[in-house]
């Protein structure tokens, strides 16, 4: 018997208050191990990846607002291919993946947040920058600095270029278009590349012509697997990242 229900108030006997030593701190361990696991959940990690032109960029701006929102949230960035990404969010490895466009399938939720648009990218001073462009077949006369395969982009313009029937060279193929932007500054060729990645202290040293007229222009955003359940700090990210673009980008 645990209750002494002769006296009162109710006293333990000796045998509840026994028990009680015993479960008392099982209780506190299973309510500090409650709270352990809710303050985990909120420090996450949040896992995002993003192809290399829109990490330096456009995901650049949305963890800038997150981290001064969100200080203590943890985050892992993956920079990958649109191809690896997706597959990352399939497998669960992330949660999240921002990518410039994909087909759409049943077995991943895919949200557009802003505009994916191809610009040249030429030296300031470049004959190219003096006239519109009428065709892409002016692009072929002069060396190339590309995106390294596998690149969405390179794929779309270099198939272009081969079906108007135009030998191109590719003297300079790079990881990253940061790097891209410097060589062409220096004048050794000129590159096709997305308008994100375009910062305005770039207009310094580069030029841009948009060929939307020439290259598709994508809806990119986030994609992430149906089905599967956020953690609250993964939730608001992606809150950040919808508020943020959508002003950024224009896009309703």
């Amino acid at each position: 018997m645990l209750f002494d229900r002769v006296t009162r108030p109710i006293k333990l006997t000796l045998w509840g208050k026994t028990i009680l030593e015993l479960v008392e701190p099982l209780l506190d361990g299973i309510e500090m191990l409650a709270v352990r696991t809710s303050e985990a959940e909120e420090r996450g990690p949040v896992t995002i990846a993003a192809t290399p032109d829109i990490i330096p960029h456009t995901l650049l701006r949305v963890v800038r607002v997150f981290n001064n929102l969100y200080p203590n949230v943890f985050l892992k960035i993956k920079s990958s291919s649109t191809v690896n990404i997706i597959n990352m969010v399939k497998t669960g490895e992330i949660d999240a993946g921002v990518i410039q466009h994909t087909d759409k399938t049943e077995d991943l939720n895919f949200e557009g947040l802003f505009l994916y648009e191809r610009v040249l990218i030429a030296p300031k001073g470049h004959e190219l920058l003096d006239h519109p462009i009428q065709s892409l077949d002016v692009i072929a006369k002069y060396p190339l600095i590309l995106m390294a395969s596998p690149s969405h982009t390179r794929e779309i313009l270099e198939t272009q270029l081969q079906k108007l029937g135009r030998k191109y060279e590719v003297i300079m193929e790079l990881d990253s278009l940061d790097m891209i932007k410097k060589y062409v500054a220096l004048g050794m060729g000129i590159s096709v590349g997305p308008k994100l990645a375009i910062e305005p202290s770039d207009l310094n040293d580069l030029g841009i012509i948009s060929l939307a007229n020439f290259l598709p222009v994508h809806q990119a955003g986030v994609i992430t697997l149906p089905g599967k359940t956020l953690s609250n700090p993964a939730e608001k990210f992606l809150k950040v990242m919808r508020d943020t673009l959508h002003v950024t980008s224009g896009i309703n």
